[in-house]
């Protein structure tokens, strides 16, 4: 037995839900005004996904409701709708840098079609979609007008009363009924209309015509204006979409009789459809880890100064890369808990962090995130190692963000005083428990950081004897997190108070620092 044809589907659910169309005159008239099919059946608040996703027109319409003796009038085409400005007629919109042109194409599927092959070829593997739509503000103003508009006309026929836009459908929302199915079958993959969905695709439609007469009739448009040409001059991406808020929250507070007297009513028709966008991103991929550092010439984060690299390399780019290239990610982000200088070695435990990868095409395996450390641990300069790497969750970078003011860290310092150590200076030191010190900012990094007062905790210290010399030994300490090492040794000329150098009576230097413990246990 074969299945009806798409003809049959669309004039079954139709028929199915002509009760819910308003009186043929109306629709004789919404024709007329420049309104299309789509945009009557979902204002008369049809559902049924079969009556959207066919290509049916004026002409098939009309037929269907002259057999159903529902209305007689002429054929018309409507070229772009004057409501949705051929947001529902696929076949009127122009695709920007989609290399395709929808003009040819002829059915809601043909969009499906065009997206899913975009997602195929930029190479994603997903499990799962959202569908995201942003529109441009004119076509709520031109909603409104056609409401207001039948308002006008027709308030006092019992239909408008009973049903007709009460019950109605947004754009936005029916472009999604059309679409996801359609989208679920190309992708093989479950659409997944929630925030927590990690791939979405993103359509957006523009129409720079009627959206610069719309923001020259609006209130305040002008300003509206100097603020998105102020966010362009000023590199801004984060405010983009800025007028178009704009323009929304004014529409919401314009009276109907002012709106009436500021825009035309019914809305005028158009010459051009709606631009469209298409773009597919994934939320931000998270590996974690702790990360160990071997050299005393690579620098935590990439440094450059005057045009010159400071140091060999960087952690941030060896294991950043190394992740953004398994995850095929557009770019990456590294963050850490804490920094040690680029003299400073990270040994033992290793030091959190994570990489945030913006927009991957994969999520990497358990396979492939060991390819990842075996590639950082077996290089032949191994200057940066990883532990305990693993794909993390967005919280993870709250509980780094957490735990790092909570911290204790462990420090191993090479250190040299211009006298012999004593038992005395060993007992004494070893002796010091959670003992408080007071650090004003270091000197050496005024320049960058604020000159504040800082009060830090040492928990214990344990020192080590170097074998052959009496003035040189290993200081061994726990201290809270943000503690300058550095000064809490030689003093920082009376800024770090008590200090080595002030406890022991003498001058104290330290020649080599090494972190050993950074006590978080997230990323163990």
């Amino acid at each position: 037995m074969t299945s009806p044809g798409p003809a049959i589907e669309w004039q079954t659910a139709l028929g199915n839900a002509k009760l819910c169309l308003p009186p043929s005159h109306v629709i004789r008239d919404l024709l007329s005004t420049g309104v299309c099919v789509r945009c009557i059946f979902r204002l008369s608040g049809i559902h049924d996904r079969d009556c959207y996703i066919s290509p049916i027109n004026e002409s098939e319409l009309i037929s269907f409701l002259e057999e159903q003796n529902e209305i007689e009038c002429n054929s018309t085409t409507i070229t772009n709708c004057c409501v949705c400005l051929g947001v529902l007629c696929p076949s009127c919109v122009v695709p920007e840098k989609s290399g395709a042109d929808l003009r040819e194409r002829s059915s809601v599927n043909e969009l499906a079609l065009l997206i899913s092959d975009m997602v195929k070829g930029e190479q994603y593997q997903i499990d799962e979609f959202s569908l995201e739509v942003s529109l441009p503000p004119v076509i709520t103003a031109n909603e409104r007008a056609l409401r207001l508009y039948l308002k006008q006309k027709y308030e006092k026929e019992q239909w408008f009363k009973d049903t007709f836009l009460r019950v109605h459908i947004s754009v936005k929302d029916t472009l999604k009924l059309v679409l996801n199915a359609s989208l679920e079958n190309y992708l093989a993959v479950q659409n997944v209309e929630t925030l927590s969905s990690s791939f979405r695709i993103r359509l957006t439609y523009s129409h720079s015509e009627t959206s610069q007469k719309l923001q020259s009739m609006l209130p305040n448009g002008h300003d509206s204006k100097k603020r998105e040409k102020g966010s362009r001059e000023n590199g801004s991406s984060k405010n983009c979409n800025e007028p178009d808020a704009s323009a929304y929250r004014v529409l919401e507070l314009i009276e109907d009789q002012n709106f009436c007297s500021q825009f035309q009513v019914p809305p005028g028709k158009v010459d051009k459809p709606c631009q469209l966008v298409v773009a597919c991103c994934r939320t931000p991929t998270y590996i974690g880890g702790r990360y160990l550092k071997y050299s005393r010439n690579v620098s935590q984060s990439r440094w450059i100064i005057d045009d010159e690299r400071m140091g060999e390399t960087s952690v941030e780019e060896i294991i950043g890369e190394n992740v953004r290239q398994i995850c095929q990610g557009d770019g990456y982000k590294f963050h850490s808990a804490g920094r040690e200088d680029i003299d400073v070695r990270m040994l033992g435990s290793g030091r959190p962090f994570l990489v945030e990868v913006s927009n991957s095409r994969i999520v990497p395996s358990s396979t492939e995130i060991e390819q990842i450390s075996d590639k950082i641990n077996h290089t032949d300069k191994q200057l940066v190692g990883v532990k305990n790497l693993k794909l993390v969750g967005a919280e993870a970078w709250d509980l780094m963000r957490e735990g790092e003011a909570e911290k204790q860290k462990q420090y191993a310092a090479l250190v040299w005083i211009s006298r012999p150590l004593n038992v005395d200076d060993v007992c004494n030191l070893t002796s010091l428990k959670d003992m408080e010190i007071s650090q004003k900012t270091p000197i050496r990094v005024l320049h960058r950081r604020s000159p504040l007062e800082r009060s830090k905790v040492i928990h214990w210290m344990k020192i080590e004897k170097v074998e052959g010399t009496t003035q040189y030994f290993l200081l061994h300490l726990c201290t809270q997190a943000g503690t300058y090492i550095k000064e809490f040794v030689h003093g920082d000329l009376g800024r770090t108070h008590p200090s080595i150098g002030s406890i022991l009576g003498c001058r104290a230097e330290i020649l080599q620092l090494d972190v050993t413990d950074v006590k978080m246990d997230y990323f163990d």
